[in-house]
């Protein structure tokens, strides 16, 4: 731990000069006891109590001063603060297969409200940017920290014939480009994470494989969050058709990318991965003063110390 003010820190040797008086008067205290040769006489009048109460209060009134201390000094610690360029692409598949309603009401309903509050729960700071693949991707929502826009573009998004996974991840990769440089550091890649929804069946487009490999040149990690259930089926023309997921493919992406994959029955477990996601992303620590932190424990320590005291005087005849 370092401080602002070190020379305060000077004052931390009251305390065992405190602690050696307390010691002291104890010592004498017994002393001028044993003087005293009526001893049947002194247990009327001064009967015998547990000394440990005496020693509780002392030790945390002596802890609570060396707590005040140490906020006095202005100390400092390492605390996270979320990246001003940290990026999260949200790539939502939104093809047929995706009106399967084995997840309720539906896979792409369920896949808008989670991204939703995936993205309301994300620090105001982070960029967020909006794809949605079909037979082929596009940039709904370039990257920004205007929530208002994301959260209507995702209300926004319709179903479309086909598949391109692959594509999807390109285009995610292309929506990164995007971001402003920082001017202090213009050749530094904005720490970045891709979120892909989907049920996983590629069907046009270049390979989620590929799409993945050029994630990983760009040490951006894709998370996969494969959507529905093997009894999951649509109906075309009247025809009923099967769309089980392809949980094998997305989670080749992942592990290609360096992310992780994951598979989610329901709109309320999606809730927990995007939480885990989001707090794993664009995080920066830096210096700061604590002081309020150890001036919190003094005072829970004086609190405490002062209890004690109610509690041994309550006691007194």
């Amino acid at each position: 731990m370092e401080f602002l003010s070190p020379g305060r820190l000077w004052f931390l040797l009251l305390v065992p000069l405190i602690l050696g008086g307390y010691i002291f008067l104890q010592h004498r205290r017994s002393q001028y006891a044993l003087r005293f040769t009526n001893i049947a006489l002194l247990d009327r009048v001064a009967p015998r109590r547990p000394q440990w109460r005496r020693h509780l209060a002392v030790g945390l009134a002596l802890v609570a001063a060396l707590m005040c201390i140490v906020a006095f000094a202005q100390p400092k610690d390492k605390v996270k603060v979320p990246r001003e360029r940290a990026t999260i692409v949200v790539a939502i598949d939104v093809s047929l297969s995706m009106m399967a309603t084995d997840i309720d009401p539906n896979r792409l309903e369920a896949a808008k409200k989670s991204a939703k509050n995936f993205v309301n729960q994300l620090p105001s700071k982070f960029n967020v940017a909006l794809v949605n693949f079909a037979g082929s991707a596009s940039i709904i929502v370039p990257p920004t920290t205007d929530r208002s826009t994301v959260l209507r573009s995702i209300d926004g998004l319709e179903l479309a014939e086909s598949t391109a996974t692959g594509e999807g991840i390109f285009t995610s990769l292309q929506a990164l480009t995007q971001v402003p440089p920082d001017p202090e550091h213009p050749t530094e890649p904005a720490p970045a994470r891709i979120v892909l929804l989907s049920d996983g069946k590629r069907t046009v487009g270049r390979t989620a494989q590929e799409g993945a490999e050029a994630a990983k040149a760009k040490n951006t990690p894709v998370y996969t969050i494969c959507f529905g259930t093997d009894s999951g089926f649509i109906e075309m023309d009247g025809i009923r058709q099967r769309v089980p997921p392809d949980r094998t493919e997305l989670r080749s992406v992942a592990e290609i990318s360096g992310g992780k994959a994951y598979t989610a029955e329901s709109a309320g477990e999606l809730e927990d991965v995007y939480k885990d996601i989001g707090s794993s992303v664009g995080y920066d620590e830096v210096d700061k003063e604590v002081t309020a932190r150890y001036a919190g424990i003094a005072m829970l320590f004086t609190l405490a110390a002062a209890g004690a005291c109610i509690a041994l005087a309550s006691r007194f005849p």
